[in-house]
């Protein structure tokens, strides 16, 4: 029986986040410490745990038909492999970053500096869109500590909270791009292996979909229910059900996670009461 193979980071966050999904999506792994491949117990797939940076190259030459992986990652060795989803965690961002007492007005400002970073190609492909002619200098580690020791000017690097830019005395200066974990998937897959996929793909959304998604269920009168209704519209329509108390009915419905507290006062105003607010954990559509 045909297996689609899955590559995940061997270690560090964007693993711990990559089994969380899988988790969530139901597959059971199999898999011991130090371990470099695994199988599901319930689902046609073998994991790969893998070196991030080795991860594209493999997608490339069809060693694993897919990978979760930091989308900065797959702009800088792998651009022309598809993304087949994005998964909403592990964000961050690639940007530029220089010394707090540096002045910085714009990327003008990186003419004929020297850039210290670990992404050659993002860095090469954004100053050649801003017609900026820099030096750069290749460095496979701790990137931010270059300004310190006069190697570079500037840096380019993954910045997430901030706070390693802060404790080696940098600011972010500039954005290039902004990153999440991402499904990419191999040129060569096969046809067997694009329906496993197509399988896994349902799954994913189905749980990406519940986690920015609440169900949300109140109480109201019935004079206020379509003014209600009007505020606060589900997939199609919400439910309605009549409560044991005369005059009354329950509303039922599904929103946005962002949207709630938005709209709760507009709730309130108009009559509603009882608001309860749940997490779904699976949403088929």
């Amino acid at each position: 029986m045909s297996k689609l193979k899955i590559a995940v980071q061997k270690s560090g966050r964007l693993n711990e986040d990559s089994m969380k999904i899988l988790k969530a999506v139901g597959i059971s792994i199999d898999n011991g410490k130090d371990q470099l491949k695994a199988s599901a117990k319930n689902f046609p797939l073998e994991i790969f745990y893998l070196r991030n940076g080795d991860i594209p190259q493999y997608l490339k030459d069809g060693v694993v038909d897919v990978a979760i992986i930091g989308e900065n990652v797959l702009i800088e060795k792998g651009n022309d492999i598809k993304i087949a989803e994005k998964l909403g965690f592990s964000s961050c961002k690639v940007s530029v970053a220089v010394p707090k007492a540096a002045t910085y007005n714009s990327v003008k400002d990186l003419e004929g500096k020297r850039i210290a970073t670990s992404y050659p190609n993002t860095v090469n492909q954004f100053l050649d869109k801003n017609g900026i002619k820099a030096n750069l200098h290749i460095i496979n580690g701790s990137v931010e500590i270059a300004p310190n020791i006069g190697l570079a000017d500037a840096i380019v690097d993954i910045v997430s909270s901030g706070s390693t830019l802060f404790k080696n005395g940098l600011k972010e200066a500039e954005v290039i791009l902004k990153s999440e974990a991402v499904l990419a998937v191999s040129p060569k897959i096969s046809e067997d292996n694009q329906a496993i996929l197509n399988k896994l793909q349902f799954r994913l959304q189905s749980v990406l979909k519940a986690r920015q998604s609440r169900y949300v269920l109140l109480n109201a009168p019935n004079n206020k229910v379509n003014d209600i209704i009007n505020i606060l519209p589900g997939m199609k329509s919400p439910t309605v059900l009549p409560l044991a108390e005369d005059g009354w009915s329950s509303i039922h419905s599904v929103i946005n996670k962002n949207d709630f507290w938005e709209i709760i006062d507009e709730l309130k105003e108009n009559g509603a009461e009882g608001i309860l607010v749940c997490p779904i954990e699976n949403m088929v559509i």
